[in-house]
């Protein structure tokens, strides 16, 4: 699949590490122009240098609605269209109810739901006149709710809905919705975790198993894309063979 995404457009949030930026490296291999974005701007250089083809590094923090159009925009003045949008932006503040710190429910709120509902809002109607696709990078999380997670599935349970009204609303006119629900990745997601049991417990689960590598969900995301235009992957769950939940 050397050359399926050739010509194509795609922005990339988050993508300053994880699967993310994997899934951007995959992309320019597979002869796209990507705009990758990300608040640590510093981290896509080296992104920029490793990729084999044209890459645009935008500072982006998909909280900010006037911070994501701008990225649209930047990204659709640089190469004239956009035709896939890749919603990665996501942190994990994993915890139990009792005690929160209920900021940490309002940044995974912001960034993982409202951050991809606002850049479905500005890529759309791009996408729309290039028949594109979207692609929502959810987790298991978003399928089955378990303790000390209760906020992060809940905003992955809402990418979900969002994803299936969003279907409804495009696929007959040309746009596919493809939602990617990864299990436990080899990133740094659980670092993000302020808990220190639960950040210790999070740790202790990926050290049980053959942790699934950034490469293997972006490989998931080309083949989606890869697609003939009458097929619309839809969905794709992907845990690592020795995760039993």
């Amino acid at each position: 699949m050397s050359d399926t995404m050739e010509g194509k457009v795609v922005l990339v949030t988050g993508a300053s590490s994880g699967i993310g930026q994997a899934t951007a490296l995959a992309l320019s291999k597979a002869g796209a122009r990507v705009a990758v974005g990300a608040r640590r701007a510093d981290r896509l250089k080296s992104l920029a240098q490793d990729a084999p083809g044209e890459i645009l590094a935008l500072e982006l923090d998909v909280t900010d609605r006037q911070s994501v159009n701008d990225a649209v925009a930047a990204t659709v003045e640089r190469f004239g269209a956009l035709d896939v949008l890749v919603n990665n932006a996501g942190v994990m503040l994993s915890g139990q109810i009792l005690g929160a710190d209920t900021t940490e429910w309002t940044r995974m709120v912001e960034t993982n739901l409202l951050g991809s509902m606002y850049a479905v809002h500005a890529a759309l109607p791009h996408l729309l006149r290039h028949k594109g696709a979207v692609v929502q990078i959810s987790s298991t999380s978003g399928r089955t709710a378990s303790a000390a997670s209760a906020v992060y599935a809940a905003t992955k349970f809402g990418i979900t809905a969002f994803s299936e009204a969003l279907r409804q609303e495009v696929t007959a006119q040309g746009v596919r919705v493809i939602v990617v629900e990864p299990g436990f990745v080899a990133t740094e997601l659980t670092t993000h975790i302020t808990d220190p049991a639960i950040q210790a417990m999070a740790k202790s689960m990926a050290e049980s198993m053959r942790t699934l590598q950034p490469q293997d969900i972006a490989e998931a995301v080309l083949y989606a894309l890869a697609q003939p235009e009458h097929v619309a992957v839809n969905e794709i769950l992907i845990r690592p063979t020795d995760q039993t939940r």
